[in-house]
C-alpha cells in the first residue's frame, strides 16, 4: 500500500503508473475516499463564510455520493457503450482512479484568496479532468487517450441528468 501523499502528487502528475497501481490495489479505496473529501473540502474552503461548517460537511457527503455515481455512470459507459477489446473493469477500480483523479482539486483552496478564486477554480477543474481521462484511460485498459475522453463526456452528460432531478429543487428555492 502506498503512501498517500506519494499517490496524490503521482496522481496530480498525471503519472499513468499511480493509475494502474491503484486500479491494482482493492485496499486503496479508503485512500481514494480520502483524496475526494480533501478536495471537496479545498473548494468548500475557499467559501467558508457563504455555506458555513453545516453546508460544508453536507457538501462533502455529497460529493461522496456523485464520485461513486461517477464511478458507476463512467464503468458503464467504458465497459458497455465503447469498450475497446481489452477492456476490463469493475466500480472498485474506477473508484479508485477517480477517486484519486480528484487530487488536483485540492488546489482549490488557494481560492480562500478572492482574487485567486476564479483562477484557481478554472485551473483545478482543466487539471481534474485532464486527470480523469488519464485514470479512465488506464482503468479501461484503452490505447486511446480519445476514446477515455469521449467516455468522460458521455459520462458527464448522462451524470448530469441523474443529477438535475437533485438540482432543480435547489435552484427553484434559491
Amino acid at each position: 500500500m502506498g503512501n498517500i501523499v506519494d499517490r496524490m502528487i503521482r496522481a496530480a502528475r498525471l503519472d499513468a503508473s499511480l493509475y494502474e497501481e491503484v486500479e491494482a490495489d482493492s485496499t486503496a479505496t479508503g485512500q481514494a475516499a480520502v483524496v475526494v473529501v480533501l478536495s471537496s473540502l479545498a473548494a468548500g474552503f475557499s467559501v467558508p463564510f457563504a455555506i458555513g461548517v453545516p453546508g460544508l460537511l453536507l457538501a462533502t457527503a455529497f460529493e461522496l455520493l456523485r464520485w461513486l455515481v461517477w464511478a458507476v455512470v463512467i464503468y458503464l459507459v467504458g465497459t458497455k457503450l465503447l469498450p475497446e477489446a481489452n477492456t476490463k473493469s469493475d466500480v472498485g477500480e474506477m473508484l479508485r482512479v477517480l477517486g484519486f483523479a480528484s487530487a488536483p482539486g485540492i488546489i482549490r483552496v488557494v481560492g480562500a484568496v478572492d482574487a485567486l478564486a476564479g483562477l484557481t477554480i478554472l485551473v483545478a477543474a482543466v487539471w481534474m479532468i485532464a486527470a480523469m481521462v488519464v485514470a479512465v484511460r488506464q482503468a479501461l485498459d484503452y490505447r486511446s487517450t480519445a476514446r477515455a475522453f469521449a467516455v468522460c463526456v458521455i459520462g458527464f452528460v448522462v451524470h448530469v441528468l441523474i443529477s438535475l432531478p437533485f438540482l432543480v429543487p435547489r435552484v427553484a428555492a434559491s
